[in-house]
């Protein structure tokens, strides 16, 4: 079988990491089978040399403007030079050619702004860096921007959110194309997750501390996580915090942008995928433990989070594998 054609499209400041992971990634592929699964390129406007965001600089092996196709992967790069690239009408339009001849069209980061400006991402939903989302919504509004998941994958077009992301979507492509074992190789050599789900939030209030302006808020963020079996109510995390429950939702919009109940239905939802990925424990205990009560409260709330069952869920994102494991949902 042929290698599978993939062109990375680079720019003046992309993000050399953007670039790096994806074709790493995908080298890496070729390593562990011993086979040429995938010819993987860098392209550039005029070719040459890409000066990269972050100071390095890296040589392209083709001249954007003279690729032809056809090719399986088209990969757009992100980095801070994206707002020049999407208003540059040469590299749009060669972007636009190139993606109408490509099976798959995929962007890292901010490249999903480039996708955009070609018009190819139109009626679909997208995803894009956390901080970038907003600017890029107010930009193109016929694209249903998602700025939570790490990876959205809208039939042959896909995007992933900031930088590392750009791993996991890769890693995705890696078991769509040559098998999940290839997938899990590939993942032990980078040494990273076999692999995060494309709906994984891109920002976890467990990896992340709440602004320190108000004690108020990160007393009741350290109770929420230590307990979430407890009564979280806004009522009773006011009652406990000392202030009304008014008081309490103004502080956390304030200062977290999202009221009491919604942090605490996060924060219970992310642990209980957490554990769904990671033990065996059944589905009604880890309801418990995250105190959703009953599974079916459990199963509402992925569905309204994640759009899975806490079953599917398990199933696709276990990092036991361990044969055997099951849970209702």
């Amino acid at each position: 079988m042929a290698p599978r054609r993939v062109l990375v499209v680079g720019y003046h400041a992309a993000e050399a990491l953007d670039i790096a992971s994806v074709v790493s990634a995908l080298q890496l592929a070729n390593q562990v089978t011993g086979r040429a699964v995938y010819s993987v390129q860098l392209a550039a406007p005029g070719g040459g040399t890409v000066h990269t965001g972050t100071g390095l600089t890296l040589v392209a092996d083709r001249v954007l403007e003279r690729t032809r196709g056809p090719l399986d992967t088209l990969v757009v790069s992100g980095g801070i030079g994206y707002v020049d690239a999407m208003d540059d009408a040469v590299v749009v339009a060669h972007v636009r050619r190139l993606a109408r001849d490509a099976r798959r069209v995929a962007s890292v980061c901010t490249g999903a702004g480039i996708l955009a400006a070609a018009g190819i991402l139109d009626g679909r939903r997208a995803a894009t860096h956390w901080d970038h989302a907003q600017l890029l919504a107010d930009r193109f509004p016929r694209v249903r921007w998602d700025p939570a998941p790490i990876f959205v994958v809208d039939g042959r077009f896909c995007t992933s959110a900031g930088v590392t992301a750009g791993l996991d979507l890769t890693l995705s492509f890696v078991e769509e194309d040559a098998g999940p074992r290839v997938a899990r190789d590939v993942a032990r050599q980078l040494v990273t997750y076999m692999q995060r789900p494309g709906n994984q939030a891109q920002m976890s209030m467990f990896t992340s501390s709440p602004p320190a302006a108000s004690s108020v808020v990160s007393e009741a963020v350290d109770h929420v996580k230590a307990h979430l079996d407890a009564d979280l109510t806004t009522a009773g995390l006011a009652e406990r915090s000392g202030v009304s429950e008014r008081h309490l939702t103004r502080l956390f919009l304030r200062e977290l942008g999202i009221p009491p109940g919604r942090f605490v239905r996060r924060a219970r939802c992310e642990a209980a995928a957490q554990l769904l990925a990671t033990t065996d424990l059944t589905v009604e205990a880890i309801a418990d433990r995250c105190g959703f009560g009953t599974d079916e409260t459990l199963r509402q709330a992925f569905q309204r989070s994640y759009g899975v069952s806490p079953s599917h869920y398990r199933m696709t994102h276990s990092t036991t594998r361990r044969a055997g494991v099951r849970a209702s949902g």
